[in-house]
């Protein structure tokens, strides 16, 4: 039998296909990972709570990806740069045969969707212990449309304003990942106040270990972060890995450098903070730096980020797993050494101030940074404030103070789990924090 083969069929790359398909799948695990890195960093009575927040993302994003937010991400500009359509809501007239590129187009919306449902999960960390899941389940949908959606579609989409008219760069989302998730968790820091005790009772980390493997796999899920937003299986993919893996060495290193100096013991937590700090800043540059400009972001970040923790018992915010701090500062960093370290050979034409292209790109990168800080913080802060309103977005006292697993989720994380004050769990409390969590 004869196989006609159609003109889109003929136009997509069978290996670029085939590591995109992969790269998906492993940024889709850097939520598992990021759930266990967060689980890990709380104390025991929250931490199924935090791994929930992260998870529920998951299902969360995909169907308000699936229903408009691929479109109007990804789809033609209709508002100036703002916004695309509606013409590919539900991705409708996406066929297999459908091309972005080399890819099939519906396997390049469902790589971006695992951005899209990462970001939404990092900024419970900065509500970690203390918020409503209820308010949760209804602050993800509207804030991936109100916020991540439109910052997409200004760096990525077909006609958005900071790509094809400020001309600023961003490889693999340093401002709709890295600095709208920072500026979004400091908004609702605010929006919630701080957890009870802080900046008077211990809240150290209950599982190092789970924080090391939550930031192992958060490393390697990172290489289809990366280098899959090269969107091939081609030389750029093999430099943002090569650059992504280097970034996070030198982050992990510089971490520790600072941590030995000030407090005189190099931690698992400080090595774990670390190389997500350099894997974050890396995130935007790793497709237009060279491998010395990776090194010395993942340094800047990993130096600045591990004082920048700190920054929040000055200013007393309540940023509970550094959010702000790794990701607004260190998704900053990237995305302004760029302006500094980009290379005529990864860019394609732009380059930094270190390689004779003055302060004009330095300056665009600002621009992109300040704007989408102050549009992620401020609509967050509406967003957090209209839902803290209309049904409460701050978990009830006696519920943070027992702890969320058992009040919202009726289960505890370990066996022997104790409820805050050396408490054992009895299943004769189950029923009573039920009743409780439906009346708050």
């Amino acid at each position: 039998m004869e196989t006609t083969v159609t003109l889109a069929a003929a136009q997509i790359n069978t290996g670029d296909t085939a590591w995109l398909l992969a790269a998906t799948a492993l940024v889709l695990l850097m939520t598992p990972g990021l759930a266990l890195f967060y689980g890990g960093m709380v104390r025991t009575k929250s931490v199924l709570n935090m791994l929930m927040m992260s998870f529920v993302s998951i299902a969360l994003v995909t169907v308000v990806w699936l229903a408009a937010g691929y479109s109007l991400a990804f789809g033609d500009d209709i508002g100036g740069g703002l916004i695309g359509g509606l013409k590919q809501a539900g991705l409708a007239g996406l066929g297999p045969d459908s091309v972005h590129g080399t890819v099939p187009t519906v396997l390049f919306a469902t790589f971006q969707l695992t951005f899209a449902i990462i970001t939404a999960a990092l900024i419970s960390g900065a509500i970690a212990d203390r918020a409503k899941f209820s308010a949760w389940l209804v602050f993800v949908p509207v804030w991936t449309l109100l916020v991540y959606v439109p910052v997409a579609h200004w760096v990525w989409g077909p006609g958005g304003w900071i790509l094809d008219r400020l001309g600023a760069l961003d490889f693999a989302g340093g401002m709709p990942v890295e600095i709208t998730s920072g500026a979004s968790g400091l908004a609702l820091a605010l929006v919630l106040g701080p957890r009870l005790g802080f900046k008077k009772d211990a809240m150290r980390p209950h599982n190092l270990p789970m924080v090391m493997l939550g930031a192992g796999l958060l490393w390697f899920g990172w290489f289809g972060f990366n280098a899959g937003s090269a969107l091939g299986a081609n030389g750029l993919a093999a430099a943002a890995f090569l650059n992504t893996l280097a970034a996070g060495c030198t982050g992990l290193l510089g971490w520790l450098f600072v941590e030995q100096k000030r407090d005189g013991h190099p931690t698992t937590l400080g090595a774990a903070s670390g190389a997500v700090a350099g894997l974050v800043a890396i995130t935007p540059s790793c497709g237009t730096v060279s491998l010395l400009g990776a090194l010395v972001v993942g340094l800047a970040a990993g130096v600045v980020c591990s004082y920048a923790v700190s920054w929040k018992f000055r200013l007393n915010y309540d940023d509970s797993l550094d959010v702000v701090g790794v990701h607004l500062v260190g998704g900053v960093i990237g995305t302004l050494l760029i302006g500094v370290f980009a290379e005529k050979a990864m860019t394609g034409g732009t380059e930094g101030l270190l390689y004779g292209g003055g302060l004009a790109q330095l300056g665009k990168q600002a621009v992109g940074v300040v704007v989408v800080a102050a549009y992620a913080f401020a609509v967050t802060y509406g967003i957090g404030k209209l839902l803290d309103k209309a049904m409460g977005f701050r978990a009830a006292e006696e519920h943070e103070h027992t702890g969320l697993d058992l009040t919202v989720h009726a289960e505890t994380a370990y066996d022997h789990g104790v409820l805050g004050h050396g408490a054992p769990v009895s299943s004769s409390v189950v029923p009573s924090a039920r009743k409780a969590e439906s009346q708050a």
